[in-house]
C-alpha cells in the first residue's frame, strides 16, 4: 500500500519542485546589523569584526542581477501543490507506516527474530543467484527517491543487480541489561524511541529527523546534540550483523576476527557488504530535558567562541559537571546567536513550582528554531521540555527548510489548521522533481554539513558568511576519536600534544556547521554559481582536514574525494571481503549525476589498488 502510493504520488505531481528556492517574501527576517553598512542590494562593505575599525574594510563583493527563469516562477506557487497534494500523501504514508510498526510491537522479540533469520537467509540465497559475468553490482531494491538524503541516487538508474531489504525494519531486542538495542537497518528514529523513551532508556545518539534510519546513520552520517559525549551515531554500536559479497553472514565487532571490517563499515555507504542488523548502545535518560537558552552577540568568532564555552572543558577534563547532556547552537545572523544546553530531569524536578513544561511536539507549537530565537528578545531562560519531544524538535519544521517549502507555513493559522500534516515527507518531494528543477536547486540553494575540528568553527563561520551569506546555521559538536584502525574520517595528527579546549587524549571535538538554506545572493536575485560553491567548500575542507558527509551534493573527483577520505583500511577490506566487483566503490556511490552503463562495466573490471590521491 505504501509504495502504491508513493507511485501515485510520483505521477501525480511529477513537475513538484522540492525544497528550492524561496520567493523573497518567504525569507527569515535579519536583524539590523550595526557594524556591516550595506551600499546596494548588489554590494556591501564590512569591517573587520575582530577589531572593529573602519580601516580594514573588505572590498564590496558585486555580484550582477539574474534574469529569471520560468522555474523561479513556477517554485513560487510551488506551496498550492504541497499543501493539496504532498502533505496528504505524506501524513498518510506516515500514518501507514505507524501502522506497521505498531503491527511489528506486538510480536514478540522471538517472534521477529525467527523472521529475521528467514530474511536473512533470503537475502543470502539472492545474492547467490548473482552471476558476475552477467549481472549489475549490487544495490539494495529500494526506491531512489526513497532515500531521506539530498543526494539523488542516481547510480540506481544503471543496471545493477536488486536485493530486497525492504523487510528489515523491525526492532530485534530491547536488552535492559546489557543496554544493547538490537535493530533491523531500516527501523528509524521515531520508532526506536516509541520503544525506548516509555523505559527510560535511549540510544547515546538519537538523529533528529523521525525519518532517519539505523542503516542510513551507520552507512552514512549520523550525529545529535549528544555527540561531544558519544561521538556519531556509529560510533555508538558494538556489533554489525553483515552479509559479505559471497553470502556469507558475519558478525564483526571491535575485538573479534573482523573488526577491521567493524571500523570500515561507517561512511562505507554499504559497499562492503549488506547490512542485515546492528546493536546499540542505550543509554537510561529521564522524562525530561531541562534546556537553557543563552542568547549570545557579537561578531561571528565571538558567536563561535560564545558556542565553544557553552559545553567545552580544557583539555581532558571529563569530570567537569558543567558539562550537558545536550549541546547546538543555532547562529540566526553574523551578530547574533543562541546557545542551547539540555541536562536530562526527572518529571519531579520538572513539575515543581515555578517551573515551565513546554511539549514542543504540539503540531500547533512554533517551530522550534523560531521559538529558540526569542531568547534574543527576552534573555536567556529555561524551560522543560519532554524528552521524547525534545529529540525531534527540528522534524516538524525540517530544520528551517518549511519555510522554503511553505512560506506562511510557520504562521499560527497554519499551523492551527494543517500543522498536523507537517512534515512533508523529503522522499516525496524528491520523487516529484524533474531534472530542470534539481539541476535549478542545485544552483540555487545548499544543504551542507561541514564537520571541522572545534578550533576551527570560526573559520568556517568567517568562510560560510563571506561566500554563501547563509543563515540560520546550525552547531552541533562530536568527537572523533582515535581508534586501532585509520578509519575514512580520522583526527588530525598529533592533535592530543595540542591540548585544546574540549579536547581529550584519546578524542579530538570536532563540530558539524550545519549550512541548509538559501543563499543571501539568491534571495536578492543575484547571480549566484551553487556548483561552484560547493566546490570551494569542499577545497576549504580539505584544507582544513574537514570532512563532508556523503548523503549531501558534492563536486569532489575521485582524486579529491580521497583527499578528503582515508582510502586505506576500505580498500583493504574490499579486496579481503569480496567487495570489488560486487559491490560499487564508495566514490562511485556518492558521485554526482547519473551513471551509465560504461561506468557500471569499469566500476565491475575495478582495480584492486588503492585509488590514494596524490598530492596537487
Amino acid at each position: 500500500m505504501t509504495v502504491k502510493l508513493g507511485t501515485m504520488a510520483v505521477k501525480l505531481v511529477a513537475l513538484l519542485p522540492s525544497l528550492l528556492l524561496a520567493v523573497k517574501s518567504s525569507r527569515i527576517p535579519i536583524r539590523s546589523d550595526p557594524f556591516s553598512l550595506r551600499i546596494s542590494p548588489a554590494s556591501s562593505c564590512r569591517f573587520d569584526h575582530n577589531l572593529l575599525k573602519m580601516a580594514d574594510l573588505e572590498a564590496p563583493l558585486v555580484r550582477p542581477k539574474r534574469k529569471k527563469v520560468w522555474v523561479d516562477y513556477f517554485v513560487q506557487f510551488r506551496w498550492i501543490i504541497v499543501i493539496f497534494v504532498v502533505l496528504p500523501i505524506s501524513f498518510t504514508l506516515y500514518f501507514l507506516t505507524y501502522l506497521g510498526d505498531v503491527r511489528s510491537e506486538w510480536k514478540s522479540y522471538k517472534q521477529r527474530q525467527k523472521e529475521h533469520e528467514e530474511n536473512v537467509k533470503k537475502v543470502q540465497k539472492r545474492l547467490k543467484e548473482r552471476n558476475p559475468s552477467k549481472d549489475g553490482l549490487v544495490c539494495t531494491a529500494r526506491k531512489p527517491w526513497i532515500a531521506v538524503g539530498m543526494r539523488n541516487v542516481d547510480y540506481k538508474r544503471a543496471r545493477h543487480f536488486e536485493v530486497d531489504l525492504s523487510a528489515f525494519r523491525n526492532i530485534l531486542e530491547i536488552d535492559q541489561e546489557r543496554m544493547i538495542a538490537k535493530c533491523e537497518p531500516l527501523v528509524n528514529m521515531g520508532q526506536i524511541t516509541r520503544a525506548t523513551v516509555p523505559l527510560n532508556l535511549a540510544l547515546a545518539v538519537v538523529a533528529e529527523l523521525d525519518d532517519l534510519t539505523v542503516g542510513g546513520l551507520i552507512n552514512g552520517y549520523g550525529i545529535e546534540g549528544s555527540s561531544h559525549l558519544y561521538g556519531l551515531f556509529s560510533d555508538t554500536v558494538v556489533a554489525y550483523e553483515i552479509v559479505l559479497a559471497n553470502g556469507q553472514v558475519v558478525r564483526a565487532t571491535k575485538d573479534n576476527e573482523y573488526s577491521d571490517l567493524f571500523y570500515a563499515i561507517p561512511w562505507s555507504q554499504g559497499t562492503l557488504g549488506l547490512l542485515m542488523s546492528a546493536e546499540i548502545k542505550l543509554i537510561p535518560i529521564k522524562e525530561y530535558m531541562k534546556l537553557t537558552y543563552k542568547p549570545v552577540r557579537g561578531n561571528v568568532r565571538d558567536l563561535a567562541q560564545a558556542y565553544i564555552d557553552s559545553f567545552a572543558p580544557g583539555f581532558d577534563d571529563e569530570c567537569n559537571e558543567n558539562v550537558p547532556d545536550f549541546v547546538e547552537t543555532m547562529i540566526y545572523n553574523p551578530h547574533e546567536g543562541v546557545c542551547m544546553t539540555g541536562k536530562y530531569a526527572s518529571k519531579e524536578e520538572a513539575k515543581k513550582k515555578g517551573n515551565k513544561i513546554n511539549s514542543v511536539g504540539w503540531w500547533f507549537k512554533p517551530w522550534f528554531y523560531q521559538h529558540a530565537e526569542t531568547a534574543l528578545k527576552k534573555g536567556e531562560f529555561v524551560e522543560y521540555i519532554p524528552t521524547r519531544e525534545y529529540y525531534h524538535r527540528h522534524t516538524r519544521c525540517l530544520y528551517w527548510e518549511g519555510k522554503l517549502i511553505l512560506p506562511f507555513g510557520d504562521q499560527w493559522w497554519f499551523r492551527f489548521l494543517f500543522g498536523w500534516l507537517m512534515p512533508p515527507k523529503v522522499s516525496l518531494l524528491k520523487a516529484t522533481q524533474g531534472e530542470a528543477i534539481r539541476n535549478y536547486y542545485h544552483e540555487m540553494h545548499v544543504i551542507q554539513d561541514m564537520l571541522v575540528p572545534l578550533y576551527k568553527v570560526p573559520d568556517a563561520l568567517e568562510w560560510v558568511d563571506r561566500e554563501m551569506e547563509i543563515y540560520p546555521l546550525w552547531l552541533c559538536p562530536h568527537r572523533l576519536y582515535k581508534l586501532p584502525y585509520k578509519t575514512m574520517i580520522y583526527p588530525e595528527e598529533g592533535f592530543e600534544q595540542e591540548r585544546r579546549q574540549g579536547d581529550t587524549s584519546y578524542a579530538q571535538m570536532y563540530t558539524d556547521v550545519g549550512v541548509y538554506y538559501t543563499p543571501g545572493p539568491v534571495f536578492r536575485g543575484e547571480e549566484f554559481d551553487g556548483v561552484d560553491a560547493v566546490r570551494r567548500l569542499e577545497t576549504w575542507l580539505i584544507e582544513n582536514h574537514g570532512f563532508q558527509p556523503q548523503y549531501a551534493v558534492s563536486e569532489l573527483d575521485e582524486k579529491k574525494f580521497w583527499r578528503m577520505f582515508d582510502a586505506g583500511l576500505y580498500e583493504q577490506c574490499r579486496r579481503k571481503y569480496g567487495a570489488v566487483g560486487t559491490f560499487m566503490s564508495v566514490y562511485y556511490k556518492s558521485k554526482k549525476g547519473r551513471k551509465t552503463e560504461k561506468e557500471v562495466q569499469e566500476a565491475e573490471k575495478a582495480q584492486l589498488e588503492t585509488p590514494y590521491a596524490e598530492e596537487d
